[in-house]
C-alpha cells in the first residue's frame, strides 16, 4: 500500500472515531466515509455523511470549531510528521446511490406492468 494510502486510511479511522468522543449531535448520526489527502499531506478532504441531512450545516459548523483539537489529538496519537489542513465534504454517495434504485425500480415496476 502506497504511503498516501496509509495516511489516508489512518485519518479515516482517527478522525471517526474523535468526532463520536468529541462531537454531538443530538438525534444525528455521522459517518466518515473517506479521507483524501494531496500529495503533499498538506490538506485532506474529509468525507461525510450526515443523517439526518437537515443537520449537516450544524456538523459542518462543528467540525471546523474541532480542527484545531483534531490537528493536536493526532499530532500526540499518530507518527504523522505532517498533519494535514482538513476540508471536510458532506458526501453524498448514498443519497444519489438511493434515487438511483428508486428509479431503477420505477422502471422495474413499469415493466412488469
Amino acid at each position: 500500500m502506497r504511503h498516501i494510502e496509509q495516511v489516508n486510511a489512518l485519518l479515516k479511522i482517527k478522525l471517526a472515531n474523535l468526532i463520536s468522543k468529541e462531537i454531538c449531535l443530538d438525534n444525528g448520526l455521522i459517518t466518515v466515509s473517506y479521507a483524501d489527502c494531496s500529495k503533499d499531506l498538506k490538506h485532506a478532504n474529509i468525507g461525510v455523511s450526515i443523517l439526518p441531512e437537515n443537520l449537516s450545516g450544524t456538523a459542518l459548523a462543528e467540525f471546523k470549531k474541532h480542527n484545531s483539537l483534531f490537528t493536536k489529538i493526532l499530532k500526540k496519537e499518530t507518527r504523522l510528521r505532517i498533519i494535514p489542513r482538513f476540508n471536510w465534504v458532506i458526501d453524498s454517495t448514498e443519497k444519489n446511490a438511493a434515487k438511483i434504485e428508486k428509479v431503477l425500480q420505477q422502471i422495474r415496476e413499469e415493466k412488469n406492468d
